[in-house]
């Protein structure tokens, strides 16, 4: 996502408060990169895995993003989710955390293996032997049932919490796939061990039961939510070639399918040393915490990167219209191809997506809320489903009672046609600029908000630097540019529309009433 969409999404997420950055630390924002480099030490290890460590001694806490070059969009037709997987096997614990007898749990993990494996086969044969898979089935189960006597529920957690961590959590996304918490100061060595050993030798425990509770995190926000329907069948419908268009949580017949051996392979393939990037953010010395990364970090063997991406979704030539017949509320989407968050325009994007959408002095509120009083509600996402490739900004309202997704349709477009033909004000301009620059001093003001930062610039631009100069950007975007853009952008052959239309249930007198008499 764009800068300004990072700093509302992350300061949300993370709760963070706050307008002063680094001022306990001896960093005021308005100073110059370089005094941030003194306090920065960037360090690779010989196996390729890059660390950020930023000394910020204000309490004596640390906290870490580890950020993997891997989502949704790097995986195959068939093993769909796949990415997701892997972040949930990451919390399963090593060899040494999470068992009782590693030894005898691999053998047991062997043979849930190879009795899934057979029952699958046996499944998806051509002229599958029905009795024949129930018998398979029962047979994996029992495997399953011997391997779990073996397990120590969440140790992993439980290891970092008895040791004063907090925020323990991760995220898988279509691009990236992120791991942090945060710890006490003297607990360095204490990561370094846990993290290191969870990507050296990740054990795949409770792979197939985990599997089930994918499947209902899929039913809970997909399938059960009107809006999560409509934006699965929207980003398919956006995409026409790139990995974009599948769901990050997966196909819900790919979750049921995918096995250990799928996921390993996976691991084995995009887990690698080139592919990671660490930010540690706290009350550490460089010099003090490079030894002991050394020590961890570099067990894990070198490995080549994966190949990059190859393929490249063509520009669109036809308006894709998808219509979502459900018996719930009406809510429209539009939304517009756009290139990837590295381009040199995307200040402009941001500023596009701030002076429609952002708060109650943003057009759409203004005019969709406030004064035309069609819609309870407006917004946007800024880069969707991900920003690493060329992806989709959409906007997105519900009408209010007794409003058509027409009407709301028209006036989201009036908006769109003004940045146009109009120049924004001098005001606008300046509340863009000011909201980004106080969002992002709020996020930098938390140890955790600066690492995800670090390592998403690091990531994106191969040098955590560029998000300084993104600020810089921010100046530099005039009225000129916003017109260019957004006739650039605005274009119907260039656009998504999304909207669910209202029916009443299919078992309801309503709907039995309307069906009679139809051919």
């Amino acid at each position: 996502m764009g800068i300004g969409n990072r700093m509302m999404g992350w300061s949300k997420t993370l709760g963070l408060v706050g307008l002063a950055w680094f001022v306990s630390g001896g960093f005021v924002f308005g100073q110059d990169l370089a005094s941030f480099e003194q306090r920065v030490t960037q360090h690779t290890l010989k196996n390729g895995w890059t660390f950020i460590i930023v000394e910020r001694p204000v309490a004596p806490v640390f906290a870490f993003m580890t950020r993997v070059n891997v989502g949704s969009a790097q995986e195959i037709m068939g093993q769909t989710g796949l990415a997701h997987m892997f972040e949930h096997m990451a919390f399963k614990g090593t060899p040494h955390i999470g068992t009782i007898d590693y030894d005898a749990e691999k053998i047991a993990l062997e043979a849930l293996e190879e009795a899934y494996q057979a029952y699958q086969t046996e499944k998806f044969s051509s002229d599958p032997d029905p009795e024949r898979v129930d018998r398979l089935y029962a047979v994996f189960k029992k495997r399953q049932q011997e391997a779990s006597a073996y397990v120590v529920k969440n140790e992993f957690g439980d290891i970092i919490e008895r040791e004063g961590g907090v925020a323990l959590n991760a995220f898988t996304g279509a691009d990236v796939t992120g791991y942090f918490y945060a710890l006490p100061a003297n607990k360095v060595e204490l990561f370094a061990y846990l993290e290191s050993e969870r990507f050296l030798h990740p054990v795949f425990r409770e792979f197939y039961e985990e599997r089930d509770v994918v499947m209902e995190e899929r039913r809970m926000r997909t399938e059960s939510q009107p809006f999560g329907r409509l934006l699965e069948q929207f980003v398919a419908t956006a995409y026409m070639a790139h990995p974009y268009h599948h769901p990050v949580i997966g196909f819900a017949s790919d979750i049921q399918s995918y096995t250990m051996t799928d996921a390993k392979k996976f691991y084995e393939a995009q887990y690698v040393p080139t592919n990671l990037v660490t930010a540690i953010v706290g009350d550490v010395k460089a010099e003090t915490v490079i030894p002991i990364l050394e020590k961890y970090f570099n067990r894990i063997p070198a490995a080549p990167s994966p190949p990059p991406l190859r393929i490249v979704e063509p520009p669109s030539i036809a308006e894709k219209i998808v219509k979502l017949q459900d018996p719930s509320q009406p809510l429209y989407v539009e939304g517009y191809h756009k290139p990837p968050v590295t381009h040199t325009d995307q200040p402009v994007y941001d500023a596009i997506d701030d002076i429609l959408t952002n708060g109650r002095t943003s057009r759409l509120y203004r005019s969709l809320i406030r004064d035309k009083r069609i819609a309870v509600s407006v917004g946007a996402y800024g880069e969707y489903p991900g920003d690493k490739y060329p992806h989709v900004w959409m906007a997105y309202a519900v009408p209010g009672r007794g409003v058509t997704n027409q009407a709301v349709q028209q006036a989201l477009r009036e908006e769109f046609d003004r940045l146009k033909t109009q120049d924004v004000s001098d005001e606008e301009l300046a509340r863009f600029r000011t909201r980004t620059k106080a969002g992002l001093v709020r996020a930098l003001n938390n140890n955790l908000g600066m690492a995800m930062y670090l390592t998403d610039y690091q990531m994106l631009f191969g040098d955590w630097r560029e998000l300084f100069r993104s600020i810089d950007r921010l100046d530099q975007v005039t009225k000129s540019e916003i017109r260019r853009v957004a006739n650039t952008m605005f274009q119907s052959t260039n656009r998504i529309v999304g909207m669910i239309e209202t029916v009443p249930p299919a078992d309801s007198p309503q709907a039995v009433t309307s069906g009679e008499g139809q051919s």
